[in-house]
């Protein structure tokens, strides 16, 4: 493709603006699509954890990552070094239920197990910063991982494999 000819942000980065569905698969240009998520918005944690759990409910999980990527992405500008893995972690987890609503097991297991990890050691000794569930999610996430990468092609259920960020 003509490099002149792609789609560029206003700072002049490749950024496609082709519409996507609701699992952030692009669709066709003029298809009707999901609104996507505006990038770089700043949230508090507790902002960011109510919408990405808005959007996880709502079969989502894909914007529910581009929310969680703006959290992983703000501490570094924020003084929020300590939790970048916490929140690079959830968007992994977000983006692993993606893939495997898209029928992609495999993928989505190794980035299900991966957000585990990384979100692990921030559930030490019962730890619940910002009320997250981290022992919850990482049981949720390791199950999860084993149907999708054992079973069938099948797509997961979105809405239906949501996990709950927070205690509900």
């Amino acid at each position: 493709m003509n490099r002149d000819r792609r789609d560029r942000d206003t700072e002049g980065r490749a950024r496609s603006a082709r519409p996507r569905d609701g699992l952030g698969r692009p669709l066709p240009y003029g298809a009707p699509g999901v609104e996507r998520q505006p990038e770089g918005v700043a949230r508090t944690p507790e902002e960011t954890l109510r919408e990405a759990q808005r959007l996880l409910d709502s079969g989502l999980p894909f914007h529910a990552h581009e929310v969680l990527e703006d959290a992983w992405k703000a501490c570094g500008d924020a003084g929020r070094a300590p939790e970048r893995e916490l929140w690079r972690g959830l968007a992994q987890l977000a983006v692993g239920l993606t893939h495997a609503a898209r029928g992609n097991g495999v993928g989505g297991a190794r980035l299900l197990l991966r957000g585990a990890g990384r979100i692990a050691p921030y559930g030490a000794e019962g730890a619940r910063p910002y009320g997250i569930d981290v022992g919850g999610l990482v049981a949720w996430a390791r199950e999860l991982a084993e149907r999708a990468e054992t079973g069938s092609a099948e797509a997961v259920d979105p809405v239906a494999e949501a996990p709950g960020l927070t205690s509900r």
